[in-house]
């Protein structure tokens, strides 16, 4: 078979890639594609995954004209990458893979997560043929919809396929039993970033201030443009392929970003997440403090407070969330199980094998 992925992000990359590298071990030719953005085709490279870039996004946000010409362009090259590779099925969301899948007319499957924005749903979901997203997920997106029970990071955080490298604090150059906190500033550049403020300036300077009187501070900028020449903090700056081993290791991580909230609370590490102007409502976010593995702040003073309470008088937390961590994470469905397996059923969910079919549920309608 021949099997085509979009990796737009590099939340994208980790998503797939070990269905990727399953599915050419079991013999299939796959072929993943990306743009260039922040740091999607570093870990491409290391991962070692078959790829072909289709274009280029900055980590500023673009104004409408650039946008509709860098779409054009883009849609322009998938069409061409998409019919020359020939798939039996497409993998991704939004646009891109409905696109492919539609230029080639091969079957599409879309792995969504509860994002609350219009565009990327309505654009593509009359051209998916499966539609796979978790249980909390708020919407019925039509009869091809199925959810299982977890979350897209279970693909590559599940504890069957994450094992956390302990030589962390080490390529850290900080001790061994030296506290440090993780802080990912969000660039805001997404889709469905329009109009959504996260921390100001002023407030990440002051939040590295409080935090830094009692931990080692690295910061994660997805810009890439903050200078730390008189910030009391380091640029997190090992390979991006390793960010999760130091979240791993990490005693706290705080941000204003979605998805290293999400894998930071699926680690056991003491995750906090701040809304800013974000008054959307997530069902991943929602469903991670029921299990007390995430914890969510629409006023920066108090997500502030909170995160020194977590490095400070708060000795206890982190065995708290591997405790929950245990008895949480352990028992939701490893994602990239499924995507193998609905892969080689061509998005056929029908046929697949029982218990595979098991941990797949028709979406029921919303009341």
């Amino acid at each position: 078979m021949r099997i085509l992925v979009f990796a737009n992000t590099p939340a994208h990359v980790h998503l797939y890639r070990h269905a990727v590298d399953r599915l050419e071990a079991a013999g299939h030719d796959v072929l993943v594609l990306t743009r260039e953005y922040a740091c999607t085709t570093d870990l491409l490279e290391f991962f070692g995954l078959p790829y072909r870039r289709y274009g280029t996004h900055e980590t500023r946000a673009p104004s409408k004209p650039e946008l509709a010409r860098e779409l054009g362009e883009q849609f322009g090259r998938i069409i061409w990458e998409s019919r020359r590779f020939d798939p039996d099925v497409v993998f991704g969301r939004g646009p891109y893979a409905a696109l492919a899948g539609t230029v080639t007319r091969t079957p599409t499957v879309l792995v969504l997560d509860d994002e609350p924005g219009d565009f990327n749903h309505t654009v593509s979901r009359p051209f998916a043929d499966c539609i796979i997203s978790p249980d909390v997920t708020r919407r019925d997106l039509g009869d091809d919809h199925y959810t299982f029970e977890g979350f897209k990071e279970c693909a590559y955080l599940h504890p069957d396929v994450f094992e956390a490298d302990r030589g962390i604090h080490e390529y850290l150059a900080i001790d061994p039993d030296e506290p440090y906190a993780l802080v990912r500033f969000n660039a805001m550049d997404a889709l469905h970033d329009a109009g959504i403020e996260g921390f100001s300036r002023a407030q990440r300077r002051d939040l590295l201030e409080h935090l830094s009187e009692h931990a080692t501070i690295f910061v994660s900028d997805e810009s890439g443009t903050m200078d730390f020449s008189d910030l009391p903090a380091r640029p997190y700056d090992l390979h991006p392929a390793l960010i999760h081993d130091a979240m791993a290791g990490a005693d706290l991580l705080v941000a204003d970003t979605g998805t290293m909230v999400n894998e930071a609370g699926l680690l056991g590490t003491p995750a906090l997440r701040f809304q800013g102007t974000d008054d959307h409502e997530y069902g991943e976010f929602a469903e991670l403090e029921r299990a007390g593995l995430a914890e969510q702040f629409d006023d920066y003073a108090a997500v502030r407070d909170r995160a020194v309470e977590l490095v400070t008088t708060d000795a206890a937390a982190g065995e708290r969330w591997q405790q929950r961590r245990a008895e949480y994470v352990g028992d939701l469905v490893n994602l990239t199980d499924l995507i193998v397996a609905v892969a080689e059923a061509r998005g056929e969910v029908g046929v697949l094998e029982p218990d595979v079919r098991e941990a797949l549920q028709p979406r029921a309608p919303m009341q």
